[in-house]
């Protein structure tokens, strides 16, 4: 499987990103946005924010920066 991989993508120090950096990075996005679609069913399924942020915080751990996958509302 071959992925197109944006030839710009380049680390915080200039250094471009490895092709698996770059799946990595995209598996990572993945597993987050899906971290967040559960907490969206979770709250849509009646359940308290309470509830569902801490599943969310669960699922997000090691996964990125911040307990909630690094996404934060206004409220």
């Amino acid at each position: 499987m071959t992925l197109g991989l944006p030839a710009q993508a380049q680390q915080k120090g200039g250094k471009p990103h490895s092709a698996a950096e770059i799946r990595k990075d995209i598996a990572d996005h993945r597993a987050m946005a899906e971290a967040h679609l559960n907490a969206a069913k979770c709250l849509e399924g009646g359940k308290s924010e309470k509830e569902c942020h801490a599943q969310l915080a669960k699922d997000c751990k090691g996964l990125a920066i911040g307990k909630y996958c690094g996404m934060r509302h206004r409220h």
